[in-house]
């Protein structure tokens, strides 16, 4: 017999199964290390948000002992910071050489290389922290997940806000039926990219810059200072644009409030039915370098559970109309859940606050139902306290790749006439062979998942 979900339901069975628990679906503990010993780590990118993660890292107490860069004059302040630790260009020759020195490893690269990295690491048994989007294409964060889950190691994507009293707060009240049922979502941005058109001049690479390493599994082209050290978001061969970048942090209420990652679990004990999410997308432009200046992308996300079928709406440089808010301001950035007893809305890109809608109805409820995710003591701490056997992640792969996989999609749509039709459990798009063709792309020789 099928036992239907609900959200009160899942709270009270969550509460028994013990306050260790962050909640997560079949989340897997292995290969963990003795809490009093020092977790040995290697570090990926280390010239941008690597540096700041591994700052917190070194603060944590982590022994850093190999760390990798393509840009050799960009990594040597933190090359400084660390002297003990062995270093590298290519992140291949560091897992191969130390692989039985390395517990963990610090993915902070261009979206474009962090597939092939992480998966590498995970395949030798490392626990892996990867910054977000965790990948550039929707196939790339289902071989994520599905690695991570096959090896059992500890993981967490880089999308901070999930380590806030904020969104945490938020997803309970959701859970708890505050809002009621919810079959209406937005998520916005503030701002688009734009169209890119690749350079034609071609001045010379840098000494420090291994442009080829950089290049990874991209497909080959002339150095040019447009596309790095910071600006290779905007170009789809690199980066994930707006809506990659600030998906996995925008869009983070919605996912975990909506349980959307059940979408991706098999249901059990019954017959497997095909859950197609169908995306399309109205963008001003359609660029195959760069992503369009504004946009605004429909979701049909099917029942999960117990739960019924969301529409969610995704926009770009462009927003819902403001009566949804019910009077209150809208901002700039948006996430906002419509239920059939009230809204819940952030207007903070991290989801780390919110309001309930409208305010007048929900003053009694401000206390709401008891505390059952536990606070965090920080997001990569988690991730280290977790690589140690204490507690759970609370953004590994299993919600990272789900999360990414969605925000990847409505990428891939702006690329298309038309919806598309994406079936979660398979991977597979059956609608449209353009469409299906964009789910990942040929790697260069030497690149590999």
């Amino acid at each position: 017999m099928k036992t239907a979900f609900t959200r009160r339901g899942f709270l009270r069975t969550s509460t028994l199964a013990g306050t260790s628990l962050l909640l997560l679906p079949r989340a897997r503990l292995a290969f963990a290390y003795e809490a009093n010993s020092r977790l040995n780590l290697a570090a990926i990118g280390i010239g941008g948000q690597g540096r700041s993660d591994l700052d917190q890292l070194s603060r944590l107490g982590v022994n850093v002992v190999g760390l990798c860069d393509v840009d050799q004059k960009r990594a040597g302040d933190t090359y400084q910071k660390h002297p003990q630790a062995k270093t590298f260009q290519d992140f291949r020759r560091m897992l191969d050489q130390m692989e039985k020195e390395i517990d963990a490893v610090l993915v902070a690269t261009p979206d474009h290389t962090h597939a092939v990295a992480a998966v590498a690491a995970m395949r030798r048994g490392k626990h892996v922290y990867c910054e977000k989007p965790l990948t550039r294409t929707v196939h790339e964060a289902r071989v994520m997940r599905l690695t991570a889950s096959k090896h059992k190691v500890v993981t967490q994507m880089g999308n901070q806000g999930s380590a806030e009293n904020g969104l945490r707060r938020a997803v309970e009240l959701v859970w708890d039926d505050t809002i009621g049922e919810v079959r209406e979502a937005h998520v916005w941005f503030d701002g688009g990219n734009g169209p890119k058109q690749r350079p034609t001049d071609r001045p010379p690479v840098p000494e420090s810059l291994a442009w080829d390493l950089w290049l990874g599994p991209a497909p080959t082209r002339p150095y040019n200072p447009c596309y790095l050290p910071a600006s290779w978001r905007d170009w789809r061969a690199f980066g994930s644009g707006i809506v990659g970048d600030f998906g996995c942090h925008t869009g983070n209420l919605m996912f975990r409030a909506l349980r959307l990652e059940l979408l991706w679990e098999p249901p059990v004990g019954d017959k497997v039915k095909d859950k197609i999410i169908r995306v399309e997308a109205k963008p001003s432009e359609v660029d195959q370098e760069g992503y369009p200046a504004s946009m605004v992308a429909t979701v049909e996300l099917p029942s999960r559970g117990g739960l019924p079928p969301v529409k969610l709406m995704v926009y770009a440089k462009a927003k819902p109309s403001e009566a949804l808010l019910l009077g209150h301001p809208q901002g700039a950035w948006g996430d906002l859940l419509v239920g059939s007893k009230g809204s819940i809305y952030s207007d903070c890109p991290w989801n780390t606050r919110f309001v309930l809608l409208p305010k007048d109805k929900f003053q009694s409820v401000k206390a709401g139902p008891p505390q059952l995710i536990p606070a965090s003591k920080g997001h990569i701490e988690e991730w280290v306290n977790a690589c140690k056997g204490i507690g759970r992640t609370f953004s590994g792969f299993e919600i990272g790749g789900p999360l990414t996989e969605l925000m990847q999609l409505v990428n891939l749509a702006t690329l298309v006439e038309g919806p598309v039709e994406y079936n979660p459990l398979t991977g597979k798009i059956a609608n449209s062979k353009i469409a299906a063709g964009l789910l990942h792309r040929e790697y260069r020789s030497g690149w590999s998942l």
